[in-house]
């Protein structure tokens, strides 16, 4: 055991190299679109009735246990690529039904082998999708959590119930950080009803800063609108470029992918959207170039990429292998790529 445990620590630890005398701790945190994680069971006044037995999509026992093999072999494997054996430190996740979903995913091998844990809040999504947040209890330590509610400003209907935003505190690296898990409304409902949900999400954020000046915000999810749309860009205020993020912004290094790579995180009619993405509180910048990595820093991001998640023929080759497509159960994974920020911080 006591090997075992060694050898955890010693893959634990990256350690990257900025000159011969320091040496960097590396964390990695993501967010998973997990597309239509139900059980098998009804929740009462929720319309999961396709994701039943007898439901459009016979939703039955071998479905969701090879949906629930699937999602954790990916989650499992978000951030493998810099942290080999170690991965992700904690993980946004949406479109999961319920906490006893979340229970038998956390279940699962890959991600039982690290003893993930989750906070889940039920919220009033129709549907009864809700965001999530996976974690590795070895990694972070969560010490407070809260779901605020979307209110419609567009509106005003006090009968618009959609998914709210999780928020999460605790300790990453020994830094004080916050979680905000997103899942925006849908693009079946136009512009401003994304732009109030930017809106909100930033007054969020703005108390948490004023409360302490020094916490790590990380604003994640899938917000159904791409980097550059009114939502993310004015709103939210999440910058591009580190050198245009003021002190009320957040920096998005999600921005530059779609325009320059021509690639994204779903597909649509053959053409690529980046809708999901983690933004970051100027607290995790290394905005003026000291470079002071005393406190967690943003490094790199990453668009998380294995072939087993994508379409290998047909008419829809190259596109993300989605769980059913069509009425047809394909046992994929996910209409959506997961996306990886990674975070350094100095050894002590």
């Amino acid at each position: 055991m006591r090997k075992t445990t060694l050898m955890l620590m010693a893959c634990l630890f990256v350690s990257i190299m900025s000159t011969a005398q320091k040496k960097f701790n590396v964390y990695a945190v993501g967010f998973y679109n997990q597309e239509n994680l139900f059980d098998t069971v009804h929740n009462e006044g929720k319309r999961d009735y396709d994701f039943l037995p007898n439901g459009i999509y016979k939703w039955d026992k071998l479905r969701y246990t090879h949906k629930l093999r699937n999602m954790s072999r990916a989650l499992a494997d978000m951030g493998t690529d810099v942290l080999p054996g170690v991965g992700c430190s904690l993980i946004g996740v949406s479109e999961v039904e319920d906490s006893m979903a979340l229970a038998d995913l956390v279940a699962q091998e890959p991600l039982k082998a690290r003893n993930f844990q989750f906070v889940h809040i039920e919220g009033p999504d129709s549907r009864g999708i809700d965001c999530a947040l996976l974690y590795n209890p070895s990694l972070f330590t969560p010490t407070w959590s809260h779901l605020y509610q979307y209110k419609d400003e567009v509106k005003g209907d006090t009968a618009f119930h959609t998914r709210g935003y999780l928020t999460v505190k605790g300790i990453l690296g020994g830094d004080s950080v916050c979680v905000i898990v997103c899942h925006w409304p849908s693009r079946f409902n136009t512009s401003p009803y994304r732009e109030t949900a930017g809106r909100q999400v930033k007054k969020i954020k703005d108390s948490l800063l004023q409360a302490n000046p020094d916490l790590k915000v990380f604003v994640m999810g899938d917000m159904n609108d791409d980097p550059m749309n009114a939502s993310m860009k004015v709103e939210l205020a999440a910058k591009g470029d580190i050198s245009e993020v003021g002190p009320n912004d957040m920096y998005n290094p999600f921005y530059a992918i779609l325009a320059k790579q021509g690639t994204g995180t779903l597909m649509y009619n053959g053409s690529w959207n980046l809708f999901d993405q983690i933004v970051l509180s100027p607290t995790l910048l290394d905005k003026d170039g000291k470079k002071d990595f005393s406190t967690l820093k943003y490094w790199k991001k990453q668009i998380f990429r294995r072939d087993y998640l994508f379409q290998q023929t047909g008419k829809y080759k190259g596109a993300p292998l989605r769980t059913t497509a069509g009425g047809v159960w394909l046992d994929g994974f996910s209409d959506h790529l997961p996306v990886v920020v990674y975070l350094v911080k100095e050894q002590k």
